[in-house]
């Protein structure tokens, strides 16, 4: 078996400390002669890299680390003689057998040392084939592709399964490396390619995915309306066939009212499709209007005890296979088996709740049309909203198209309410801009706590709640899928973490995130856990729902430039919920639903409840929108009487 290689991977891996031996016994062997081959003088070359990032042995004396940097320095030299000599009548020797973990080393200091310019095409192209440089290790190469750039232009276009190069390039989110495309392919070159690969036996589902869902720009990546319909057929084909030889692993959720349940919800999973069970008692004796609101808040758990909404998609609840090995599109909405078992179990409360509502005489719209027109004006005096409710007897497409407009308008009218205290119907008339759902106002100066990109509260979440993290194993005994349940699950004795560990714990404790409580690690003040924990989990925290140990934790996370605060109806994760439901605003691969039932470019079909997935999603957002309002307006109340107080 062949001996790995030395390889400097940066200061930020530990692959690198794990070789530093390595790398000073390396130049210690250097005796100054030209090295035999090309991947003998990368290795130099690396060894050269470690000393100078300042990786060198702990036990070597000052004298052995003088020699070490004078021999680096020679080495460096050497390394630079060996690819000066590098030409189109030695090329292919040269470089022969260098391997794969050096490709990317070759390439670059084939580029360093002008290597590209004194070779011709044909020879460069024909050596770094010959010894195993794949084109798409070439494309990530700027001075290559640039000047070799017609020639690896006819290269790509010669087989289809090449287009996966150019498409992770162009719309793939989780690219490992940039590749740098000819500068004389053109788009029409870019389409044809796709399309043979669309046609063509091999093409993988995540690619067509990703042409699916990318941007329309004809000018510029090839891609049009016909190209990304014929990448879903494609796709769609390649899904039916998957689940005709394999039916997969049943998952979901399943939701149904009980007529003898005395609990007002009893939930359990089993396996993957997770089962709730309503109380018809329950849903019967709570038809009241402000009622049905709260069964939306609570008993279906739209948000958590914080008026965050628990619908969107947030990266914390991402497996490690979800966030490393699935292809995600530059423009794609990340989203995981969590979420998708929980937008599934939302649609059907709603549909549910709409159901029972007929039943009962009620018609779902007619809550939110009394909570704009009554319920405000009562209970804020707030006065001026309008909501009107679909017509009695229109289809689901009419009351799609109807509901999404009215959902505008009333984003539009808590926008003026709120930088006017007043709504101007004139004023509200001539709005006619696309709603930027990132952008609504609140009613409070301060209503969102963030966490900024500042190393140490970084360092602090990753450390806590990431399981990717070194802090949640310590043995067999002692593991967890991170820190902070670690911590809560177990009694954690200081020594018995590890010597790696100690330097990370250390910190926390310094920075009061954790204690060492005679000897025991524990979670440090809980407010201020409480508020990390939202920051991971929500992507934020909502100040406004602080008790005054979380404000005092929250104002000294501020003072340390841990946070950063804003003021909005939404958060952040949750405007790209409703962007990723309704527009493009963001995102390329959602339902789109306002934009394609506002310009009539919903796909029909047969049947009366053609579009009742379509009415019920929106329904759900418009629910959605009603809590956050209605909790923004409770909010700033109770902010004025604060106020009132301080004033007194």
């Amino acid at each position: 078996m062949r001996k790995r290689r030395l390889r400097f991977y940066g200061s930020g891996d530990y692959a690198t400390y794990w070789q530093v031996e390595d790398a000073a016994a390396v130049l210690s062997a250097f005796r100054g002669d030209e090295p035999a081959d090309a991947a003998t003088a990368i290795e130099l070359h690396n060894a050269h890299l470690f000393l100078q990032a300042g990786f060198v042995p702990a036990s070597i004396s000052e004298s052995e680390q003088t020699e070490l940097a004078e021999k680096s320095v020679r080495a460096r030299g050497a390394v630079a003689r060996y690819f000066t000599q590098v030409d189109a009548s030695n090329v292919l020797d040269r470089i022969l057998d260098v391997p794969r973990e050096y490709h990317s080393d070759l390439l670059t200091l084939l580029a360093n040392n002008r290597a590209y310019e004194r070779c011709d095409a044909d020879a460069m192209l024909k050596a770094l084939f010959g010894t195993g440089v794949r084109l798409g290790e070439m494309l990530a190469n700027k001075k290559l592709v640039r000047q070799y750039d017609a020639q690896l232009r006819v290269l790509l276009l010669v087989q289809s399964k090449n287009a996966e190069l150019l498409i992770r390039q162009l719309f793939s989110k989780d690219r490992r490396k940039s590749h740098y495309l000819p500068s004389s392919l053109t788009a029409s070159d870019l389409r044809d390619l796709m399309a043979r690969y669309i046609r063509s036996d091999d093409a993988n589902s995540n690619y067509l995915r990703l042409i699916e869902t990318a941007p329309i720009s004809e000018k510029t990546t090839g891609v049009d309306a016909r190209l990304k319909l014929e990448a879903k057929r494609r796709r769609d084909l390649e899904t039916e066939a998957i689940f005709r030889e394999n039916p997969g692993i049943k998952s979901g959720a399943e939701i149904r009212i009980a007529d003898e349940q005395d609990e007002p919800v009893v939930s359990d999973l089993e396996g993957m499709v997770v089962r709730f069970s309503y109380s018809r008692q329950w849903l019967e004796e709570s038809t009241d209007y402000p009622s049905i609101l709260n069964n939306f808040q609570h008993l279906f758990e739209f948000t958590d005890e914080s008026a965050l909404l628990s619908l969107p998609a947030y990266h914390s609840e991402l497996g490690v296979f979800e966030r490393f090995m699935m292809t995600s599109g530059q423009t794609d909405y990340h989203i995981g088996a969590a979420y998708r078992v929980r937008d599934m179990t939302s649609t059907l409360q709603t549909q549910l709740m709409l159901s029972f509502l007929v039943s009962q005489g009620i018609e779902l719209e007619s809550v939110v049309s009394w909570f704009f027109h009554s319920y405000l004006p009562a209970e804020f005096n707030a006065r001026g909203f309008s909501f009107r409710q679909s017509a009695t007897g229109s289809s689901f497409l009419e009351r799609t198209r109807h509901l999404l407009v009215e959902m505008e308008s009333v984003a539009r009218q808590f926008s003026l309410y709120v930088e006017d205290g007043e709504i101007d119907r004139e004023l509200l008339a001539m709005s006619s801009d696309n709603i930027r759902y990132r952008e609504i106002p609140s009613l409070l100066e301060h209503k969102y706590l963030y966490s900024s990109d500042a190393p140490e509260v970084q360092g602090i979440l990753h450390a806590l709640f990431s399981d990717q993290s070194t802090m949640n194993y310590i043995d067999d005994e002692l593991q967890a899928d991170d820190l902070a349940t670690l911590l809560l699950r177990n009694v954690v004795p200081y020594s018995r973490f590890e010597e790696h560990q100690t330097s990370m714990l250390d910190q926390l404790i310094a920075l009061e995130i954790l204690w060492n409580d005679a000897g025991r690690v524990r979670i440090g003040d809980a407010a201020q856990f409480l508020l990390l924990r939202s920051l991971h989990m929500n992507e934020a925290a909502n100040y406004a729902h602080l008790a005054p140990r979380g404000r005092a934790a929250a104002d000294k996370m501020l003072d340390r430039g841990w946070l950063n605060q804003a003021a909005s109806l939404l958060t952040t994760a949750e405007s790209s919920y409703f962007n990723y439901q309704l527009n493009k605003a963001e995102f390329h691969d959602g339902p789109e639903i306002r934009n394609k039932y506002l310009h009539g470019s919903q796909v029909d079909a047969d049947g009366p409840s053609a579009h009742f997935e379509a009415y019920v999603t929106t329904l759900k957002l418009m629910i959605s929108l009603v809590i956050k309002i209605n909790d923004d307006f409770l909010c700033a109340r109770i902010e004025d009487g604060r106020d009132e107080n301080r004033h007194d």
